[in-house]
């Protein structure tokens, strides 16, 4: 390969050489020293009529999952990273929980899939009743697929609850009802603004005190609770309040390396959205872990944190965007198109960066055809590669 011409962000230009040496074709059972989910994104296709927003594009986003499962990996499915309140609405995500939830009973594949409450019109102030409603019509479906159910962060509980006594009231009344243990999602402002004060406290540590009051009030009802604050030492403190049993679900996308190896005594399981995009690593260090061998697993793990920090830079929600590209550069789907438009939310220059990052990784099964597209991208966007 002659190389390829990619912008940089101070304006300028830099010749990248792509690999030729991919990651190797690669298959395992699910890790025992750990439970790791990959949280998937949904592949859409282009609308077979103008004007039309862009449909899922099931046979790639179903697809992209049994290769998770095929790997060894869990598949958290309808989070934020499948565009959850950023383009995929209810009735879309009731779908994709329907249809993923039947396909991972087909191959014993592991899953969970959010309930969350965004069925409630946004932009309107809604009771602390209607927001257990929906979260209980979520719960709901979700357990009637089958399928084990990750309690979403909620905007409207945010605007509607007057304190942490709210949240204590409409967490108890879903962990009552619920017929299996579920995971308790904790989704920090980094990720979504909108949900800053989120247990009722702005104060992060009196929010963490209500979360661990919750699990201890029901501790049979909770599998563990997913942590998306990117703070690791708060997220090592939580883990250790935890009842025995109750699992860590470390969502930081920064250092997770560290967080799943442990300190030697403790250690957190995982639910991340950069597992997706480098779920071939992942997997291979997961078995390193099964091993014994912490140092083998970072060995594999740390290189691609760089990566990991570059998708989910300000504004972190929009790590979704590189997520996709990567997906459609390995040749997994046939689109770089998103619900909402989100494939033009990131610049050239930082999608670029995200070719070569994990080019460099190995994670394109066919360098050639992903220079090929990375190529034509720019051209699209008037630039020639």
């Amino acid at each position: 390969m002659n190389g390829i011409r990619l912008p940089s962000e101070d304006g300028g230009w830099r010749l990248y050489r792509p690999s030729a040496a991919p990651l190797g074709a690669f298959g395992a059972a699910p890790a025992r020293s750990r439970v790791l989910y990959a949280a998937a994104h949904v592949a859409a296709a282009p609308p077979a009529e103008p004007g039309g927003g862009p449909v899922v594009d099931w046979e790639a986003t179903l697809g992209f999952r049994h290769r998770l499962w095929g790997l060894g990996l869990g598949v958290a499915e309808a989070m934020d990273t499948a565009q959850r309140g950023m383009g995929l609405d209810w009735p879309e995500a009731a779908e994709l929980i329907r249809r993923s939830s039947q396909e991972a009973r087909a191959v014993g594949g592991r899953i969970v899939c959010g309930a969350g409450t965004d069925q409630l019109p946004a932009g309107r102030a809604h009771s602390l009743a209607a927001v257990t409603a929906a979260y209980e019509e979520q719960l709901a479906h979700v357990e009637g697929c089958g399928a084990g159910a990750v309690l979403m962060a909620s905007r409207a509980l945010v605007a509607a609850a007057r304190g942490p006594e709210d949240y204590l009231e409409v967490y108890g009344a879903l962990l009552r009802q619920s017929s299996r243990p579920v995971v308790l999602h904790w989704l920090g402002a980094v990720f979504d603004p909108a949900l800053a004060g989120y247990w009722g406290h702005q104060d992060v540590d009196e929010a963490a005190d209500l979360l661990v009051k919750i699990v201890a009030e029901h501790p049979r009802k909770v599998d563990g609770v997913k942590v998306s604050l990117l703070d690791a030492e708060r997220e090592k403190e939580l883990r250790r309040r935890l009842p025995a049993g109750v699992r860590c679900y470390t969502g930081d996308d920064h250092r997770y390396p560290e967080l799943i190896a442990g300190d030697g005594e403790l250690a957190s399981d995982a639910l991340l959205g950069i597992f997706g995009p480098i779920a071939p690593i992942a997997a291979r260090a997961a078995l390193a872990l099964d091993r014994g061998d912490p140092g083998g697993f970072r060995a594999l793990l740390d290189p691609t944190v760089a990566l990991a920090r570059h998708l989910f830079a300000p504004p972190t929600p929009l790590y979704k965007t590189g997520v996709v590209l990567l997906a459609w550069l390995a040749g997994y789907q046939e689109h770089f198109t998103m619900p909402a438009g989100l494939e033009s939310a990131r610049s050239l220059p930082h999608l670029a960066r995200a070719y070569e990052l994990a080019d460099r990784l190995g994670l394109f099964p066919d360098p050639e055809r992903a220079e090929g597209r990375m190529r034509r991208l720019l051209a699209e966007r008037g630039v020639a590669g």
